[in-house]
């Protein structure tokens, strides 16, 4: 066996071992005890100079090239006929922020570690901004991009942030995560814009009290594209379980259904749909909760619901809610 595939089969080896745990990366003494796979990391990428390549999608007669996609603080749009006109805030940007359509995308789909923001009432949308400028909404655990969020909560102005929220509300949700049971799932490790890259050697964990969700296409999604789904392995049995936890709701006797619709597609200004979204981002949101550092206006109400809650209460919640078609 070459020195290559020594070191492959190791590294595949280890990380079965430390991925099998419910958290895989150290923590500050000071940090709340949640799992870290819920709050994903991503790393610097040195970018080479801009060669002037335009890149293209399927679908589409779009082009940009990477300064354009990666180096600046307005946003590309793809399919610029497939939602309504964006305003400023979204695809533009300022000096002081980047627009939000570079994370959460310019349909507002997101990915694992910035949400889905498609047809959330605007009340919830500016209410979210309020709490995170006014510091009553933190990730429970640094390495996330909610702290870069809260700092463009900051920055953007009242009419900005009603732009954003009205633009965002006007979104139809669309059906972009594939939820897969299975005991095992792909080793990952942190890339570019938050992206979980799958280990080029194929290599596979157990899954245990997690979810790992990764791009369906993982080069689309780097170039930014709305239209790419996610897959999100969670354990056997986690969708069945999180059903009854949903509609009985557990310890608390407080279910889901009593505030977020029985279709579980949000109810009022509050009480936000959860039908189809991330599972990674459905659960650190749970955490958050759990943690207190979620703490906003409406944060009373879904503190004795996850009080009570396990890590695998969370995990399998997560699972079901994103089964569902939102």
């Amino acid at each position: 066996m070459n020195s290559h595939k020594v070191f492959t089969a190791l590294f595949a080896a280890l990380a079965v071992a430390a991925l099998g745990s419910s958290v895989v990366h150290a923590y500050p003494a000071d940090a709340p005890k949640v799992p870290a796979w819920a709050y994903p990391q991503g790393v610097h990428e040195e970018l080479a100079p801009d060669d002037g390549k335009l890149y293209h999608l399927p679908g589409t007669t779009q082009a940009f090239t990477d300064t354009q996609i990666n180096r600046v603080n307005a946003t590309i749009d793809w399919f610029p006929k497939s939602h309504p006109t964006p305003p400023a805030p979204v695809i533009t940007g300022t000096e002081k922020y980047k627009a939000c359509g570079t994370c959460h995308l310019m349909n507002g789909v997101g990915k694992p570690e910035t949400g889905d923001l498609q047809g959330l009432p605007v009340a919830y949308l500016l209410q979210q901004l309020d709490d995170m400028k006014n510091d009553r909404r933190h990730p429970a655990y640094v390495p996330s991009s909610l702290t870069g969020m809260v700092a463009i909560a900051k920055a953007l102005t009242p009419e900005e942030a009603r732009q954003a929220a009205e633009y965002f509300h006007s979104v139809p949700p669309v059906e972009h995560i594939r939820v897969v049971e299975s005991a095992d799932a792909p080793v990952t490790h942190p890339g570019p814009h938050t992206i979980q890259l799958p280990d080029p050697s194929g290599a596979r964990a157990p899954l245990g009290t997690r979810i790992v969700e990764v791009s369906e296409n993982v080069e689309r999604t780097k170039l930014r594209d709305p239209s790419t789904g996610f897959v999100a392995y969670v354990p056997v049995g986690s969708i069945a379980r999180g059903e009854a936890l949903v509609k009985s709701g557990g310890a608390s006797k407080m279910a889901c259904t009593m505030c977020h619709g029985a279709d579980l597609k949000g109810m009022g200004d509050a009480f936000p749909s959860l039908a189809g979204h991330s599972p990674t981002a459905m659960a650190r949101q749970l955490f958050d909760f759990r943690s207190g550092s979620r703490d906003g206006k409406n944060a009373a109400a879904m503190k004795p619901v996850v009080a009570g809650l396990s890590d695998a209460d969370i995990v399998d919640v997560s699972a079901y809610l994103a089964s569902l078609k939102p």
